[in-house]
């Protein structure tokens, strides 16, 4: 009987730990703080100067390390620059004058609290001590002037809206220095969250003018509020990078203590993530790219510089990149760079929740209800379940109808453990029942649970999704546990359709199952109390009808 406790344990361990997960989760929400949503007042406070020593040092320069170039003047670091706004229909973004960096950015379809719809998620900052931003630029050669992201760009306006019918904004900037001239090119589009940028070379000097493109991640590292229930999953925040191959989410310090470099990468992309968010900084996935990763004071740096290119007396040159700022949106993820969708991880059951993640994404298209999606698909895994499940259930049947025969045996061997043991299993042996039965749904059913939960606290897309009545976040627990109640309730009237196990043990542990899933699920994300609570009710039905097939079957027969 000691190979039955096992897989019990196993499911307790595992409620155990997402209980932990699902309890840290709502503390995390709880220390959050609410980022401001600016409607129509003014433009951010102008950021901090960045530190010049940040730049990538050009392939082309032997013996040069990465952040090894000359600083500028005290008084051009001093200096405030301006911002330009930019409102599309997702965010309100902050393009700094400066190297025309995206220093804030506030999505506006994702609010903080989903009960306090004025406070938005806000991504990027320029607030000293905590920056946060993406950058694009040229370094040039020989000395040349160049537009890296240090240097002031003009606009126009100071603000620019993507108005109603329009699908598309375009936002430039403009440097000139000794006879070159650089227009950057920022292009919005409706619902995306992915930036192209595109940068415009003019050389109107007298000689060849050779230039190489780049793309920064800066970050300052804040570590994350710890505690003694928190396990180091959903809540990571920190650097992760693409070399086209392979995803790797790095640790601050381990590149403090190595830094990355790395040469001839194509199709890659660094980025910074944390829950349901990410920036990210995507060269040009069609030339190669030397990637670097340095870590000064507790700022994080990953760039990628091209390859330099000469721009001819009088010609142009055009050099593109992508920066992707917002949700975790797999479909606009996957759309903006090969790999960058990996940032969704649902870590080594990812082969169980990747394809379901499809499934309820599908279901919801047709439903329109993120929780409906989820009974539709319970529905659908216990159908292509049905054989093993209605195996199991058949054997657990039989083992009800055993019930008295092996209280006799109990009885007659009550002070012969090991005879009482010998006489059970050659009763189950001669009537062809298997003991471990009932443990098999367990079993089957732990992998989908996992991939639930993972789907469930870690795709965006279900983020603050209601379902009905008062359950309006599928990836929070219920607020007055009315779902975790009824799932004990559905468990014990499971339970009570069951053989009751010989093993005295065992017994008192499936006894106090429901109280302690009822409690167990009470911090579980409400989605997925929903899921077991569906897959509960049609497991017992099912349990009760096949029950009720096996104990007609002998009255039949003795009619015969």
């Amino acid at each position: 009987m000691e190979r039955l406790r096992f897989p019990l344990w196993i499911m307790f361990g595992a409620m155990l730990l997402f209980s932990w997960q699902a309890w840290n989760q709502d503390e995390l929400r709880r220390d959050a703080e609410p980022a401001p949503v600016p409607g129509d007042l003014p433009a951010p406070s102008s950021p901090a100067a960045p530190d010049e020593t940040d730049l990538p040092a050009l392939p082309s320069v032997s013996g040069a390390e990465p952040g090894e170039d000359q600083a500028e003047s005290p008084a051009r670091l001093s200096a405030q620059p301006p911002v330009v706004r930019v409102v599309t229909d997702v965010f309100d973004l902050s393009i700094s004058k400066v190297g025309g960096d995206l220093v804030e950015a506030i999505l506006l379809d994702y609010p903080v609290d989903k009960n306090e719809d004025a406070a938005k998620v806000r991504l990027l900052s320029a607030t000293p001590g905590a920056e946060y931003t993406l950058s694009t630029g040229l370094r040039a050669v020989d000395d040349a002037p160049e537009a890296n992201h240090h240097e002031r760009f003009s606009s126009e306006l100071s603000e620019f809206r993507l108005l109603e019918g329009e699908d598309e904004l375009v936002v430039p900037l403009t440097w000139s220095e000794g006879g070159v001239s650089v227009t950057k090119l920022y292009t919005f589009r409706r619902g995306s969250y992915a930036v192209e940028v595109e940068q415009v070379v003019r050389n109107g000097g007298g000689g060849d003018y050779g230039v190489a493109p780049y793309v920064l991640l800066r970050r300052v590292h804040l570590p994350e509020k710890r505690s003694m229930f928190n396990v180091d999953t959903y809540s990571i925040t920190g650097p992760v990078y693409y070399d086209g191959d392979s995803y790797d989410r790095m640790d601050v310090d381990d590149i403090e203590e190595e830094p990355l470099s790395e040469a001839n990468i194509t199709a890659g992309w660094v980025g910074s993530i944390q829950h349901h968010f990410v920036a990210a900084a995507v060269p040009d996935g069609e030339q190669p790219y030397r990637y670097d990763g340095r870590v000064s004071g507790r700022t994080y740096r990953l760039s990628a510089i091209g390859p330099v290119r000469a721009v001819p007396p009088g010609g142009e040159e055009r050099f593109f990149a992508s920066l992707f700022v917002g949700p975790k949106l797999q479909s606009q993820l996957s759309e903006t760079a090969p790999g960058l969708e990996l940032t969704v991880d649902y870590g080594i059951f990812t082969i169980f929740a990747q394809p379901l993640f499809w499934l309820l994404k599908t279901l919801f298209a047709g439903v329109g209800n993120w929780g409906w999606a989820i009974v539709l698909a319970t529905l659908i895994i216990k159908a292509v379940l049905f054989p093993l499940t209605e195996a199991s259930g058949k054997s657990m049947a039989r083992m009800r109808k055993l019930q008295p025969r092996l209280k006799s045996i109990q009885e007659r061997f009550k002070d012969d453990p090991q005879g009482r043991n010998r006489a059970m299993m050659d009763l189950y042996k001669t009537e062809k029942v298997n003991p471990a039965a009932g443990c098999l749904p367990i079993f089957i059913q732990l992998p989908f649970f996992i991939a639930f939960y993972w789907v469930l606290v870690e795709s965006v897309e279900i983020r603050q999704a209601p379902f009905l009545l008062w359950i309006n976040d599928l990836s929070s627990r219920d607020p007055i546990f009315v779902l975790p109640a009824l799932m004990g309730a559905a468990m014990f009237w499971q339970q009570k359709l069951n053989p009751k196990p010989p093993d005295p043990m065992q017994a008192r542990i499936m006894t106090a199952m429901p109280v302690m899933f009822t409690v167990f699920f009470m911090f579980f994300p409400s989605g997925l109390v929903l899921y077991w609570l569906t897959n509960s009710i049609f497991s017992t039905l099912q349990q009760w009808r096949i029950n009720r097939r096996t104990d007609k079957a002998p009255g039949k027969r003795a009619a015969r």
